[in-house]
């Protein structure tokens, strides 16, 4: 009934024929993707059930039309990209079965896209749906008032269509809620604060978490979640616009989104929509743009008037305070927030032209030099080996590098900050350990095992401070190791040395996801002397990791300074 609509938009979209931000795009694409693959069926008769109870029960219970008509009492005609969204939803299914692909959403709109609205058409579409389960959906805001703007559109229809009197409306100072028998089945819908402390005993199907940049800890989004375990075809929804505060939940869930577009992170079970203007190299956006107006607010030209937001964005460029604002609630974009300083593209396009395994790295003729971040072993621990190999004329860098983490803190992390930690398992790439904290034993095991698969390691750095048991274990084992503060002048030239090899297309690092997690949270600042100092991109105090990055370049600084000393004991001893 719609598919042709939802394709052509899919298509238009990635044939650059309809102007559309670089995250929508890849959302696009992995539709398209996801169509042909054979992992999953595709059904679109929920999606069109919905749509169609949206767009016939559902009016506007208010604003104008670009031509200054009104909307109030018309239908509710959803926009393509909107029926893209309840496509992907409702329509992917786990091959041969009745379980739903998505599980989880993130839904980041700019303002006056029609968000709220179209949430609550959702909720009531999926309510119907979902009745013979006994449909419970919960809208939860960080403050009553945002989620009782979707209870009170849903409740408004309910009159328009004179069915209120056939629904338990509870309006009162205790609920905000709206329940019905319909026969074959019920439906509850309830609109909450996000109170973790309260709410311990709920139990849905459906959660929608509205304005999550207003959530101000990760249990207010994770209780709903956790209300929804008793059902196989769930659905979390985070909706949400842009704020600015970098350390929060809702930015830290973004970052996390954005790397699963970019497949930096596998998450087949969460579908990811986000609006927004692109940014440049520098993280700079064209904001008086009209093509980036138009990329950030899929409802440009529908509810977004294009001379509204260019006389905005005009006063923008005068009122640094009101530029801020342009940024987060027109274009989608943090203001806050730290630039990455890598671009993960030039990572990829590099390991994509070698493809040695590790069976074959192992029997090259190569030296490998050790790093180890031993800094936080009550979080993630990363270990890594660096070598470089001469191939069709050229010194390739090649990086090996494996995660640890204490498998009694995983679930939280992995929940609370937004870490794939189960992924990188699976991958090989990282190991849990059995303990409260990483054990030393299986850091300095990895080590062994490397060296029985065959790779030759000359000497492994560590900063001492963080690890004596790990420096007399490595001993024992008979490892070379020594020590290596992090001083950012020592730091600096492994450093440069990734960041040239990469540039010039002679880097390899396995396609390891969790090494490209940690290289896109990298924020570095430039010194004087072509030096440069780089940390996490939320600063010591915040949830992203930059481990893996960070053992690498202790190896490579490891490799640069015995290759330094060689040549300077070649000179002494009278070589070139």
């Amino acid at each position: 009934m719609n598919e042709t609509e939802v394709l052509e938009y899919a298509r238009s979209v990635v044939e650059k024929r309809k102007i559309a931000g670089k995250e929508i795009v890849q959302s696009c694409q992995r539709y398209l993707d996801d169509l042909k693959n054979p992992k999953y069926d595709f059904k679109t008769k929920d999606a069109d059930f919905v749509i169609g109870i949206i767009e016939r029960t559902i009016v506007h219970d208010k604003g104008e039309r670009l031509d200054g008509s009104p909307l109030m009492g018309e239908p509710f005609i959803l926009e393509s990209w909107q029926k893209f969204i309840v496509y992907n939803l409702l329509g992917f299914f786990e091959k041969g079965t009745i379980k739903r692909r998505y599980k989880e959403a993130f839904i980041f709109l700019p303002r006056k896209n029609g968000k709220t609205r179209f949430i609550a058409a959702l909720s009531w579409g999926l309510a119907l749906l979902q009745r013979r389960s006994g449909s419970t959906i919960y809208i939860v805001g960080a403050a009553l008032e945002q989620s009782m703007q979707s209870f009170n559109f849903i409740k408004y229809n309910l009159d328009e269509m004179g069915e209120s009197d056939n629904f338990r409306i509870r309006d009162n100072n205790q609920e905000h809620s709206i329940s019905g028998d319909l026969g074959d089945g019920s439906v509850y819908i309830k609109a909450l604060a996000a109170n973790p402390d309260a709410q311990d005993s709920l139990n849905c199907n459906v959660g929608i978490a509205d304005e999550l940049h207003a959530y101000r800890t990760p249990k207010q989004y994770n209780v709903i979640k956790e209300a929804m375990k008793a059902y196989t075809n769930k659905l979390m929804i985070g909706i949400t616009t842009a704020g600015d505060n970098m350390n929060s939940f809702c930015y830290n869930r973004l970052k996390y989104c954005q790397k699963i577009l970019d497949k930096t992170v596998t998450a087949e079970e969460y579908f990811v929509f986000i609006a927004k203007a692109d940014e440049d190299e520098n993280g700079e956006v064209d904001y008086t743009s009209a093509e980036q107006h138009e990329k950030a607010n899929p409802n440009y030209g529908v509810t977004i008037r294009p001379e509204d937001i260019m006389n905005d964005a005009e006063q923008a460029q005068n009122d640094p305070q009101g530029r801020k604002d342009f940024f987060a609630k027109s274009l989608n974009i943090y203001t806050s927030a730290m630039r990455a300083y890598f671009n993960i593209e030039e990572f990829r396009a590099s390991d994509n032209k070698y493809s040695w395994t590790l069976e074959e790295l192992a029997k090259l003729p190569i030296q490998w030099y050790g790093g180890a971040d031993l800094s936080k072993l009550h979080d993630l621990t990363a270990a890594a080996l660096y070598g470089r190999y001469k191939y069709k004329g050229k010194d390739i860098d090649i990086v090996v590098s494996h995660a640890f983490f204490p498998i009694k803190a995983a679930y939280k992390k992995a929940e609370e900050d937004n870490i794939p930690l189960f992924g990188w398992k699976d991958d090989g790439v990282l190991t849990m350990s059995n303990t409260p904290t990483v054990s030393y034993d299986d850091i300095i095991n990895w080590f062994k095992t490397m060296k029985r698969k065959g790779f030759k390691i000359k000497l492994i750095g560590y900063d001492k401070k963080f690890g004596q048991e790990f420096f007399l274990g490595m001993k024992r084992s008979g490892f070379r190791i020594v020590d290596q503060p992090q001083y950012f002048h020592k730091k600096s030239q492994g450093f440069r040395r990734i960041e040239v090899k990469v540039k010039n297309g002679e880097f390899y690092y396995l396609g390891n996801q969790a090494f490209e997690y940690c290289v896109q949270n990298v924020r570095a600042i430039e010194k004087t002397d072509d030096m440069i100092q780089y940390e996490k991109v939320d600063g010591d105090g915040g949830t992203q990791r930059i481990d893996l990055f960070d053992a690498s370049v202790f190896g490579a600084v490891q490799m640069l300074e015995d290759l330094e000393k060689g040549t300077t004991a070649s000179k002494w001893l009278g070589g070139d």
